[in-house]
């Protein structure tokens, strides 16, 4: 278990380091400049230096550490539920980014200033991540320092499937980002973690279930096993599938290229009452025959008792 507290030394380590990042950058930089650039840069260090460190357990934990399936699933969902409740509106995923941008949330600049700043942070995170791995602080971490010269593609399967997959994954995630996007956290939060767990479940073993281009090319595209063109096909153009899939499910159009709904008619919600017949001038109500509009109490002259 020694090999365990130290990953969890990394996370504790990793989540505080970040936090400090955060609140630093927000405290001394402009709003433009923390929200574009520092706290996405930030946001991708946290989720990279975490994966890389979880990926290495999952590798390596069942045969040299003796964790279990349930071990490893449980401490992922607590870490994406820590790193949900963590991030300041980072998005530290490139389709969510592009999401933004195809729902008109967001410019063309600011989006391409955020999917850098997520490539940088990412790199950032590998890079750091090595470097404690070489402090070999546990057997784990020797062993792991000793595979990453030579390590082994995320892609266990063929680059259509693979594909397939990725597309599928990102949709997912992509539909329950846009179901839960204006609910409070303490709700969206532990979804999102339920899927992301879900999803490594069933489709971690055929491309580790990355759904997310920054991540897997800092991670996988510098393993041999496949080109570059295949690990795009995988990782760039199944995730991004994807996620346009989903937002044309949940809006009916890419809002910022059709202005008209392509799946679902616009009804208006809202009717016109309908307004009353205007009465005609002769129409008007008149007292009923016999009711003349004599005071009450007083006997008609006409009566029988009338003299």
């Amino acid at each position: 278990m020694a090999g365990l507290n130290v990953s969890l030394s990394f996370f504790f380590a990793t989540f505080a380091l970040c936090e400090g990042a955060r609140r630093a950058s927000k405290a001394l930089l402009p709003v433009g400049a923390y929200e574009g650039l520092a706290r996405e840069v930030v946001g991708a260090v946290q989720l990279g230096a975490c994966c890389l460190e979880m990926r290495m357990l999952v590798e390596l934990g069942p045969w040299a550490g003796g964790f279990g399936p349930d071990l490893l699933l449980t401490l992922l969902f607590l870490l994406f539920l820590a790193h949900g409740a963590t991030l300041d509106g980072d998005l530290a995923n490139p389709t969510v980014s592009l999401q933004e941008f195809l729902m008109a949330e967001a410019s063309l600049p600011g989006t391409l200033l955020k999917l850098a700043a997520q490539g940088l942070g990412m790199q950032a995170a590998c890079t750091l991540t090595h470097l404690c791995w070489a402090w070999e602080l546990s057997d784990l971490h020797l062993l792991q320092s000793l595979m990453a010269q030579s390590c082994s593609s995320a892609l266990r399967t063929s680059v259509p499937h693979g594909a397939l997959v990725e597309a599928i994954c990102a949709f997912c995630f992509h539909l329950i980002l846009l179901h839960l996007r204006h609910s409070p956290p303490a709700y969206r939060v532990p979804a999102v973690a339920l899927l992301v767990t879900v999803t490594a479940y069933t489709a971690g073993p055929f491309t580790s279930a990355f759904f997310n281009p920054a991540l897997a090319t800092s991670v996988t595209f510098g393993c041999s096993g496949h080109t570059l063109l295949e690990y795009a096909q995988v990782y760039w153009l199944g995730p991004l599938t994807g996620m346009v899939l989903a937002v044309l499910l949940h809006q009916g159009r890419l809002p910022r290229l059709f202005q008209r709904n392509l799946f679902y008619s616009q009804k208006n919600k809202y009717r016109a009452p309908r307004g009353k017949p205007a009465l005609a001038s002769g129409d008007t109500q008149t007292p009923a025959k016999g009711s003349s509009g004599r005071e009450p109490g007083r006997r008609s002259v006409d009566g029988p008792h009338s003299s």
